[in-house]
């Protein structure tokens, strides 16, 4: 239930009127360059890690060093990624809500990066499994704290489109080490995939060169008493240097009260995830949508492309890297496009859009595949690519784009960061578990396989309909904090949030005064 007061009413007005685009804005272009490589960027590792070692399969120099993996030693090979990720999760809350967003980010790309060069450096495959997973052990204290400072620093405006190129430039990644790896197999040598393994490190060491550039979460230093600089961070960002500005006032008080709302309300423990009818709605979703991300067929192009295609005939290994560097440049493109739209639609709707095509794509590939295996027909061959190639923008336009817009905006403040570490829990989880059965369903059933998808799809299908509330058309994510919690506690924020905006009843809580000099005799 959004606030409708005095507050929503002069953000929603200063929005609709704001006709100046962020890039005529100075200080919020700058936020939004540095977001970019800080934030914007971490997928990139993610995108890296899984398409390195989708291509690194294709070289002989790999094979041979591993001595040709497959079954159970190549799924764990692929898998240690997600296990040490899902290892991570439990402290992530901790040092997101202790340390701040940034610090959370700082160590992680610090862990990330040592992982990198000891897989770059590996002597067994023991010691690659070990690498892999410690790079994935890593790389939740940067998703959770990156997708959550992302939310809550950007203007309200663009905030749907930076969350949701958040997770499209997994791509970047992906395309990276896709033309890297290609280039690469020119070396006859091991360093054919020692190079690319120890690039892996390169996202995560410029996001430790810049994050301390970049604010903190204002809703973070709030939450810490740290109202000053928190309001110092809106003046400069959301209102061009201008301490008058009406919507930043606004927006203090919204987020400053709606904070003390959902604090007075919460522990801030695990127990509370599941402690009302209306946390139970959000983990419950969040958890699905966790498994949706990661059991829609995804991690089978990603992580086993080499003997999706080895299947339907195609074995020449330089066919291959051209094909998997035209997908993922495929997917970059379609991905970003998607996301610089995604303000125009319900969330709702593009996820049922979403998982329905998806479902009607899988079904089209596995009778393509089922026909080539059968007939050798060089057509179905062709149309199985055609349909690896569609899967991606209907993958896109629901699962990667909308997924951490989607999570920011239905978790309040407070349990924020636990609640994308759950959908992290059970998305990693489904990875895992996909990534390390995939080659073992390929080997054994083929094309059969697939039809698993397909029924999973449709299940996803009836899920999001039944399930999944619509977020479109907030302006900001205080609007959204109760959103399951029905009236009275949303009155309660509003009627905060008008006190404060008119200095009445909460003198405690009052905005920050128009100048340091005032603030200071304030405080």
């Amino acid at each position: 239930m959004a606030p409708v007061g005095t507050a929503a009413s002069v953000l929603t007005r200063s929005v609709q009127q704001d006709t100046v685009s962020w890039y005529r804005k100075r200080n919020l272009r700058a936020l939004y360059a540095l977001l970019l490589p800080t934030c914007i960027g971490i997928e990139m590792t993610s995108g890296f890690d899984s398409q390195m070692i989708n291509t690194v399969q294709i070289s002989p120099a790999w094979q041979n060093y591993f001595k040709h993996p497959s079954g159970s030693l190549l799924g764990i090979i692929s898998a240690a990624y997600n296990l040490g990720a899902i290892c991570a999760l439990p402290f992530v809350p901790y040092v997101n809500d202790t340390f701040g967003r940034r610090w959370a980010i700082f160590l992680g790309s610090c862990i990330m990066v040592l992982g990198s060069f000891i897989q770059g450096f590996a002597n067994g495959a023991a010691m690659y499994v070990i690498a892999r997973w410690i790079i994935g052990f890593g790389i939740p204290f940067c998703i959770i704290a990156g997708s959550s400072l992302m939310g809550e620093l950007a203007y309200p405006k663009e905030r749907p489109v930076l969350t949701s190129l958040f997770n499209a430039l997994w791509f970047v990644g992906s395309l990276i080490a896709a033309g890297i790896s290609f280039g690469t197999q020119g070396v006859r040598n091991d360093w054919s995939w020692r190079i690319p393994s120890l690039l892996q490190a390169g996202p995560s060491a410029i996001q430790m060169m810049f994050i301390f550039l970049i604010p903190e979460s204002p809703r973070f230093l709030i939450s810490k008493d740290r109202r000053e600089e928190a309001y110092q961070i809106l003046v400069k960002y959301h209102a061009e240097g201008d301490p008058e500005s009406e919507f930043v006032k606004a927006e203090m008080a919204q987020i400053e009260s709606t904070i003390r709302v959902e604090l007075e309300h919460s522990n801030r423990s695990w127990l509370e995830m599941v402690s009302t009818p209306g946390m139970r709605k959000r983990v419950i979703i969040g958890s699905f949508l966790g498994l949706f991300t990661q059991w829609s067929g995804n991690t089978l192009i990603s992580y086993y492309l080499n003997p999706l295609l080895a299947l339907i005939g195609y074995t020449d290994p330089n066919f291959k890297g051209k094909l998997n560097v035209g997908l993922n440049s495929w997917n970059l493109f379609n991905a970003v496009c998607i996301s610089l739209l995604v303000r125009r639609f319900p969330r709702r709707k593009m996820y049922l859009i979403c998982a329905t095509s998806l479902l009607l794509c899988y079904i089209c590939w596995t009778i393509s595949m089922e026909r080539f295996i059968s007939m050798k027909s060089q057509a179905a061959a062709i149309a199985t690519i055609f349909f690896i190639f569609a899967y991606s923008p209907c993958y896109n336009v629901g699962y990667n784009v909308l997924t951490y817009t989607y999570l920011v905006e239905l978790f309040p403040f407070a349990q924020r960061t636990r609640g994308i570490t759950i959908f992290q829990f059970f998305g990693r989880g489904a990875a895992f578990f996909t990534t390390f059965v995939n080659p073992i369903g390929l080997h054994s059933i083929q094309w059969k396989w697939l039809i698993t998808y397909c029924c999973w799809l449709a299940f996803e299908i009836v899920f999001i309909y039944l399930m999944f509330p619509e977020t479109y058309g907030a302006r900001t994510l205080e609007e959204l904090a109760f959103l399951f919690e029905g009236k009275e506690r949303a009155e309660e924020a509003t009627r905060r949030v008008d006190k404060q905006l008119h200095y009445e009843e909460y003198p405690e809580i009052t905005i920050p005064p128009k100048s340091a000099i005032q603030l200071r005799e304030f405080v």
